[in-house]
Parts: structure tokens; C-alpha cells; sequence
């Protein structure tokens, strides 16, 4: 019996050669763009964002070209509440936030994935660059062949359910490959430039976001060195995040970097880019991705997107935590951002430093 597969469809070139794979293998394939806001509710213009008429209109086209149902499904609601609010409310608390991480697990593996169920299809795809494999009952997730563009690190939260459920068509290729089919198919979008920014703040300004979103202003603090002195003004928490050299505000006569921020006092501390190493972090709402894990596991670690993973030992703590220390230092491990580790191409795990 032909396989069902939801093919989720973001209007951008990986997606549509996603969909354009699994039909040629004989899937029987719907296209699925999620409603993630509306662009008034961010206060940008509609050409901005990810989310925007156009990109529907070219995921459409796409799935029309491909003799392909297509529909949009409204998430709004769960996309404000798990990722929105979330993404401020960790600003707001001195982390930085990873809101694509949470995009992925709370939309497109869980919300895409009811959908999934309750039209009874077979399979979720997506335009990932990163893959799944299967052996002796277990599925693992793997990097992409093209280690410049693996995506494997947003997707370290997936379950075994889902991953038996997942299909990941772009682990095998290149971004080149994948631009290079999209042309010979004639899709619009095969020159269409990939979206580097958070899809809701498409400027980059997430200060100037979360104060237009939520109607709060932040109240101004001090810059102190890790001996408590003070070194100027700071004009409000949420604008600052670990290792950041640029506006400041404040000339100090040598570089200085944001090293912690303290909510409770309103501080912003900063150090110089030596004291911003550290060897060791600790990781909170763990999800593991191999069978059985040992108490002590030598492995690779990454601790934000883009970075080569370094070697390190993961520690299971009695709480469910783990604990990592790298072999070496790393430079501005920041709250709130997620650490996976590695074995080769195996995603063993990751988590939320806290």
C-alpha cells in the first residue's frame, strides 16, 4: 500500500525539493504551511517574514507543480504560547532564548504531528539537513552529508515515536544539489534566499520586539565587573546576552563583554574576553537520543548553532541533569541556549544550559 506523507512546506527551496523527493519515491503526498501569526501582530510587513503571503503563495505553486494537495493549518494560538512568550519570558529571566529549537518540538513535531495522526498519514517531511536512521529497532538521528547546512542540532528534542515517523530527505544532499534540482524542476523559489533570522523578529531587534509586543519598557541598571563595581549604565536586561562587545553604550577604554546578568539587581556584569571561558556547564530538561546512557559518556558537545563540537565528558546527574566539562574552555556558554552532544554524526542528546 502507498505511504502518506504531510510534507511541511515553509515556501522556501528546501521544503519544495523535500516534497518533490518523496513524491519521485512514490509517496502519496500533501503540502502543509503553518500559520504561525499574523504580521500586525509583530508590527512588520508582510513581505518580512517567513510567514508571509508570498511564502504561502510559493509553497502553493510548488505543491500545484507537484499535482499536490496543499492546505495551511492556523497555529497561532500554540506558536504564541510555546515559542512567543516563551522566547520573551526567557529574556526576561537572563537567558538567551533558541526559539527555532522550541518551533521545532512544539510545532512541527507535535502540532504538525496530530495532524499527522488525525488525517491518518504515515509520515511528517521536512526540508531539515540532517538525517534518521534505523538500527535494530532504534532510530537514531544523524548530521547531513553537508556539514555546512546540518541542522541536527535544532532537532536534538525528537522522540523515538517521532523519529519513526520522520522522514528527512535533504540528510543525503548539498545545498548546491538542492538548488541545482529545484531549477531543473522549474521551481519559483530555486534562487530564493534562505531565512538567517528569528522568523517573528526579521530586523534582529528583539529588544525593540519584545517591548512592542508586550507593551513593557525595562527599566535601566548598572554595569558591574565580577567585583561588583560599577562601570556605567545599561539601558534595560533584555538588550544584552552572553559574549556581547557591540552597543554597549559605554566606552570603558578596553574591550569588555557581557558576562551575566542578574535580574533580581537589575545588573548587567561584564569582564574582559579572557573571563569569558569556562570549562564546564550544567543542562537542564534532557533528551536523550541513544538507548541506555551511561552515567559518564566521552563525546563531542556544541553549545549554540553554529560551532564545531568539542571534545567533552557528559555526566548524568541525580536529578536528571547532565553535566558537561569540556576539555578545553569554551568561550560565552550562555543561559537559556541548548547543548548537544555528539559521537561522529550521532546526536546522543542535548538540553537547555541553565
Amino acid at each position: 500500500m502507498c505511504k502518506k506523507a504531510i510534507i511541511a512546506m515553509s515556501g522556501g527551496v528546501d521544503s519544495s525539493v523535500a516534497a518533490f523527493l518523496m513524491k519521485e519515491k512514490g509517496f502519496d503526498c500533501i503540502g502543509a504551511t503553518m500559520k504561525l501569526y499574523d504580521n500586525e501582530d509583530i508590527s512588520v510587513s508582510k513581505e518580512k517574514t517567513c510567514c508571509s503571503l508570498d511564502d504561502i503563495e510559493d509553497a502553493r505553486a510548488v505543491a500545484r507543480r507537484l499535482s499536490m494537495p496543499y492546505y495551511v493549518f492556523n497555529f497561532k494560538d500554540d506558536f504564541k504560547e510555546k515559542v512567543i512568550d516563551k522566547f520573551i519570558s526567557t529574556y526576561e529571566n537572563g537567558g538567551t532564548p533558541n526559539p527555532c529549537i522550541d518551533c521545532n518540538r512544539y510545532l512541527k513535531f507535535k502540532k504538525l504531528f496530530q495532524r499527522m495522526e488525525e488525517l491518518e498519514y504515515d509520515y511528517v517531511v521536512t526540508g531539515h539537513y540532517a538525517k534518521v536512521v534505523e538500527k535494530d529497532g532504534w532510530f537514531y538521528l544523524k548530521k547531513a552529508v553537508d556539514d555546512t547546512k546540518d541542522q541536527s542540532y535544532v532537532l536534538y528534542s525528537l522522540t523515538q515515536n517521532q523519529l519513526s515517523h520522520i522522514l528527512l530527505p535533504l540528510g543525503e544532499y548539498s545545498k548546491a544539489e538542492i538548488r541545482e534540482i529545484a531549477e531543473e524542476q522549474g521551481f519559483l523559489n530555486a534562487r530564493k534566499k534562505d531565512s538567517q533570522d528569528i522568523c517573528f523578529v526579521p530586523d534582529g531587534d528583539y529588544a525593540a520586539f519584545i517591548e512592542g509586543y508586550n507593551g513593557k519598557t525595562y527599566p535601566a541598571g548598572n554595569f558591574i565587573d565580577k567585583q561588583g563595581n560599577v562601570l556605567g549604565q545599561h539601558q534595560g536586561i533584555i538588550r544584552y546576552t552572553n559574549g556581547q562587545r557591540k552597543g554597549l553604550g559605554v566606552a570603558f577604554g578596553k574591550p569588555m563583554y557581557v558576562a551575566d546578568k542578574d535580574i533580581n539587581h537589575n545588573t548587567v556584569t561584564l569582564c574582559t574576553n579572557e573571563e569569558l571561558f569556562s570549562d564546564e556547564l550544567t543542562a537542564d530538561d534532557f533528551n536523550w537520543l541513544i538507548p541506555d546512557p551511561a552515567k559518564e559518556i566521552k563525546c563531542k558537545a556544541r553549545v549554540r548553532y553554529n560551532m564545531k563540537e568539542q571534545p567533552a565528558t557528559a555526566y548524568i546527574l541525580e536529578n536528571g541533569r547532565v553535566k558537561i566539562v569540556f576539555d578545553a574552555p569554551q568561550r560565552a556558554i550562555t543561559k537559556g541556549q541548548a547543548v548537544v552532544l555528539y559521537d561522529e554524526d550521532t546526536v546522543l542528546g542535548g538540553g537547555t544550559i541553565i
